[in-house]
């Protein structure tokens, strides 16, 4: 029988993000302004996601599409350099260290990925994870959690699931999963709303 789990998504609940610090980077070194140099990622950025591009193909597209004015190394920390811990989970999640599995699922991509976990503590607390980019299907289709149940054996009824957009909540909850729908105003609610969870699961 499956154990309780918890299974998080990764921006906006985990970490922070904010593309425009890479938008106002990307403009210094190409001459298209900040203000609309992102929507030239907009036919690469899906496929990128769902592993259908790689790193380096990604890296030669972005640059050549912006006329980026560097070396692939600058362009990779511009596209990266843009997140921020969220310090009220990682004192969650940190109380719960040892105590239940914790996994996680997001929509992201090989750079994004690698860069988070090298980068930021609050990833210590997690064992495993689904990516879209290597699961090759991503959020809010319902493959990637059926992959994710799947290769984390977890029982959907007795795995937590927090998510920052509500379609993926929708789908997650439409599986079977109890499931919060988070943003970081709402940290509060969460902690309240686990507890409560955890003493169902008979876990202190």
């Amino acid at each position: 029988m499956s154990q309780p789990t918890l299974l998080s998504d990764v921006g906006k609940v985990l970490i922070d993000f904010d593309f425009s610090i890479a938008a106002r980077r990307l403009a210094q070194h190409c001459d298209h302004p900040a203000e609309t140099v992102l929507t030239l990622f907009d036919d690469i950025k899906g496929p990128y996601e769902v592993g259908d591009i790689d790193d380096a193909e990604f890296v030669r597209q972005g640059m050549a599409l912006t006329r980026f004015r560097g070396t692939p190394q600058e362009f990779e920390a511009i596209w990266c350099e843009i997140f921020a811990q969220n310090e009220p989970m990682h004192a969650t999640l940190g109380a719960l260290a040892g105590k239940l599995p914790m996994h996680l699922l997001s929509n992201t991509n090989e750079l994004h990925k690698a860069y988070f976990l090298r980068e930021f503590p609050i990833f210590q607390h997690f064992q495993n994870g689904v990516y879209s980019h290597t699961a090759r299907c991503a959020k809010p289709g319902e493959e990637i959690f059926h992959k994710t149940a799947a290769q984390l054996d977890l029982d959907p009824a007795r795995t937590f699931y927090i998510d920052d957009l509500a379609a993926n909540i929708a789908t997650a909850a439409r599986l079977g999963f109890r499931t919060f729908h988070y943003s970081f105003a709402k940290h509060s609610q969460l902690q309240a709303e686990l507890d409560e969870w955890l003493t169902t699961q008979g876990i202190g």
